[in-house]
């Protein structure tokens, strides 16, 4: 491709607007320009970066079996009021005023679900896995960091439907593999981790993540363990009993509303205050306990709960169900009968201050065997960077990630609410035991931007780049010697099939160089008036950046060798 005949509308200057790598670059390089918040054009050369993304995705799920699907992104409501997700996905789907009860799709579980209600009827039906790559549709609050959170984007989503438990355990250890080879055929650097299955449901679920400062997840990582913060677990020990066991006893606390007040004014040890909070859960209180400044786990709480409609309980509602207001709220002698649950850690504890129930008072020396009631205890808290991972005690890294593709035991969850049921081998009607696996085809373009750039500009491996080759003429407006080779290596790189853009236009060198670094194609071949005086050319590895004068007769040979 003549590049004086291409849409190729590079920027000198970052926007304003972009604050990230890959934002910054794929506005630069000219890969994409936005029309609206969250929605974004690809233009030809970002485009060509997509199919080639889409080539790689097409290639790994057919090898698994995959049976390519093309379902509409307008869905009836219906469908998805049968699910719950109307409700569960709230103002992130798109509504539409229409006749027919339409709306945008942000996903496809219900309407696979509906398809195999239709058609698979028995145990020999299945296995099966229907996948597609389709537009979706989520209306983000607040879209940023360019294409990783849009409110229009392409996904690979893939769906498994078995017989059996043991048969959905193959299916998904074959999209785990599958996007491992994706993702490595890429050249992405990723690493897997357990992650919650949220508004998807289902019994197991595994993120793939690019360790990233742009990235919105936080993990925790260490040899051998990592896991999305949402889920992550840490091996640090419980409060624990101490052999002094006090009566329970009653003391003021006016200017003392959090743990660390507690600390500094009365000499009390972090991790024996027992942080208590109340939080509205399908509209039942629910008071939760935890130890000194942990973080409560909102997602945690949701898997325990078996639902996401929970939040923190108002001022006047603690009154109500406690008795006094924040910084004075705890277990004991609670106004009304709640439920109670509390953090693993506190498992057993005495020897524990928390708040009185009375405005301005705490009890120390609580025995939480003793002195009241704890219903259920769980993993509730938020893991700290420096703990001791769950496998070899190693110190856990707390870091920022993108999530690049998600994979999901769904079990019966669509099935049973759709009523899609098979005929085992007695005749015995059952649920579809299902999987979904979805990749977001612009994120695996923009992770690897994000690992792959300098100051200049991209660095494109060579199963991503756009084009292979960026030949480049220095100065060939004004030399017939240096247009004429020009010419001539264009003629037989395309001969030989390769990917090539060349750099026909009428611009000086720096202009030309600055933006075939920007581009960051894998190899260019430049030709100028002083190495052609002795038959040579230059070539430069975008990757490394380094550079070789070779003879032209060699060049062709060369290329093979790095592009093959």
């Amino acid at each position: 491709m003549r590049q004086s005949a291409y849409f190729l509308p590079t920027l000198k200057e970052q926007s304003a607007e972009a604050q990230i790598p890959s934002h910054q670059l794929m506005l630069r390089a000219g890969l994409v320009r936005q029309l609206a918040s969250g929605v974004f054009s690809f233009l030809p050369m970002g485009y060509r970066v997509i199919k080639k993304v889409i080539e790689i995705l097409r290639e790994e799920m057919d090898a698994i079996g995959g049976l390519e699907f093309l379902l509409p992104a307008l869905n009836p409501i219906e469908i998805w009021e049968q699910t719950g997700r109307v409700e569960a996905m709230g103002d992130v789907m798109f509504h539409l005023k229409n006749r027919d009860g339409l709306v945008l799709a942000p996903t496809h579980e219900e309407i696979i679900t509906y398809h195999a209600r239709q058609h698979v009827k028995s145990y020999r039906d299945m296995p099966m896995i229907w996948y597609q790559i389709q537009t979706k549709f989520r209306n983000e609050a607040r879209p940023k960091s360019g294409v990783l959170r849009g409110r229009q984007f392409i996904m690979k989503d893939a769906y498994s439907m078995d017989s059996s438990w043991e048969g959905l355990d193959v299916a998904y250890d074959k999209h785990y593999q599958a996007y491992c080879n994706i993702f490595e055929r890429c050249g992405i650097k990723f690493f897997v981790v357990g992650a919650s299955s949220g508004a998807m449901g289902g019994r197991q679920s595994q993120e793939f993540m690019v360790e990233s400062n742009s990235g919105e997840d936080t993990c925790a990582i260490a040899e051998g363990y990592s896991a999305n913060i949402e889920v992550a677990s840490s091996a640090i020990l419980p409060v624990g009993r101490i052999d002094e066991n006090l009566p329970i006893e009653e003391f003021a606390t006016p200017n003392a509303k959090t743990i660390d007040d507690l600390v500094e004014q009365f000499g009390i040890p972090e991790h024996r205050c027992a942080k208590s909070v109340v939080y509205i859960v399908n509209d039942e209180p629910w008071l939760i306990l935890m130890r000194g400044n942990d973080e409560l786990n909102e997602t945690k709480l949701q898997a325990i709960a078996g639902t996401n409609l929970l939040r923190p309980a108002l001022s006047d509602e603690l009154v109500e169900f406690t008795g006094a207001d924040h910084g004075s709220i705890g277990p004991v002698n609670l106004k009304k009968k709640i439920k109670v649950v509390a953090d693993n850690l506190l498992k057993g504890a005495n020897s524990m201050v928390s708040g009185a129930n009375k405005d301005g008072f705490h009890f120390k020396n609580i025995d939480l065997d003793r002195d009241c009631k704890i219903d259920e205890f769980y993993d509730l808290r938020t893991v700290i960077e420096g703990e001791p991972s769950v496998v070899n005690g190693e110190p856990l890294r707390v870091v920022k990630a993108i999530e690049l593709g998600h994979i999901f035991k769904l079990g019966t969850k669509y099935s049973d609410a759709l009523g899609a049921t098979f005929l085992d081998s007695d005749g015995k009607e059952n649920p579809i035991i299902m999987g979904s696996y979805g990749i977001g085809v612009e994120r695996v373009m923009a992770c690897f931007i994000e690992q792959n750039h300098d100051e200049k500009g991209i660095k494109w491996s060579k199963a991503l780049a756009p084009y292979h080759i960026h030949l480049i003429g220095v100065n060939q407006h004004k030399s017939d010697e240096v247009n004429a080779a020009c010419e001539e290596v264009y003629a037989k790189l395309s001969e030989l099939k390769y990917e090539v853009l060349y750099d026909d236009r009428a611009e000086t060198a720096g202009i030309k160089f600055n933006d075939a670094d920007l581009l960051g194609l894998p190899v260019q071949v430049i030709i100028g008036g002083k190495n052609l005086k002795d038959g040579n050319v230059e070539i430069k590895f975008r990757a490394s950046d380094e550079r070789e004068i070779i003879p032209l007769a060699n060049l062709y040979a060369r290329l093979e060798s790095f592009l093959k």
